[in-house]
């Protein structure tokens, strides 16, 4: 079991830029892991080196205007380039396809968290028969999301904190686990929003996410998320996913965990929420 370095190209030049957690022995499964808003994929060390261990292989890049990605590429942080919004998920689409061109043999999950998580919900829009599960977390509807978003303003993180009033950082809505936090604040990579030309692709794309009439009936679905998310505002903005998907026929399975805030991979019992995903992915994988 071990982390080596990923680097995938893209038809419009970019490489993304990222790492893969191995197995000892053969994988059962692989798991693309797309990160959120302004952080990047080796903050989710922990979790690949837990779903490794558990005989599942683990992929993440780190998306555009990322991370490693963002600085070979030249591109400023929280900027997404000429594809834009839609060449996230466009992104994701290419490295399943190469990862099924790898390992035909086993099954492909995703798994994408926050920001993330919305790119997962619309590659699942077209490639639903293309995967054998998909994960969302500190997810909510896209829709509802943006009615609190200004598209003529680069996306500003710390204006989920509110909740948190008064707080001991900007990012307190993160994580009941102050150094998890401290961690987050003191990244360079880390704590910025997208630009104004990201946040209008996102803000558009949120009708099209809204209409889950394409997926393939029987996909399992896992959510989980904090209750004390703001996010998904106290899950008045998760519910209208929920019942978009149940009426949509896929198998879903939701996980509220009481009292986590956003990053439930980071929270104060991600023991507990790494297990819980684990026991899913078991079920459903075998």
């Amino acid at each position: 079991m071990g982390r080596t370095a990923l680097l995938v190209g893209t038809s419009d030049g970019t490489r993304l830029v990222g790492q893969r957690w191995t197995v000892d022995g053969e994988a059962r499964a692989a798991l693309v892991l797309v990160h959120g808003m302004g952080e990047h994929s080796l903050r989710y060390d922990r979790v690949g080196k837990a779903l490794a261990a558990a005989g599942i292989e683990v992929l993440a890049v780190d998306q555009r205007g990322h991370g490693r990605t963002a600085g070979i590429s030249g591109e400023p942080l929280g900027s997404l380039g000429k594809p834009g919004w839609d060449g996230l998920a466009a992104d994701l689409a290419l490295v399943v396809r190469s990862t099924r061109g790898e390992r035909p043999e086993i099954p492909i999950v995703v798994l994408g968290h926050s920001m993330g998580s919305w790119v997962v919900q619309q590659y699942l829009l077209e490639h639903s028969d293309d995967i054998a599960a998909a994960v969302l977390t500190g997810t909510a509807a896209l829709d509802q999301v943006v009615t609190v978003v200004d598209p003529t303003k680069e996306v500003d993180l710390s204006a989920f904190n509110g909740p948190f009033a008064p707080a001991r950082t900007d990012f307190d809505w993160l994580s009941r686990d102050e150094q998890e936090v401290d961690d987050y604040v003191a990244e360079p990579l880390c704590g910025f929003g997208l630009d104004t030309d990201a946040t209008v692709g996102m803000v558009a794309a949120a009708p099209r996410l809204a209409d889950v009439s394409s997926l393939r009936k029987g996909l399992p679905v896992y959510i989980a998320v904090g209750s004390a998310d703001p996010v998904n505002a106290g899950g008045a903005w998760l519910a209208p996913l929920l019942e978009r998907y149940e009426a949509a026929g896929v198998d879903l399975t939701t996980k509220v965990y009481d009292g986590a805030r956003h990053e439930v991979f980071n929270e104060t019992n991600r023991d507990e929420v790494v297990a819980d995903l684990i026991t899913w992915l078991d079920a459903k994988l075998a």
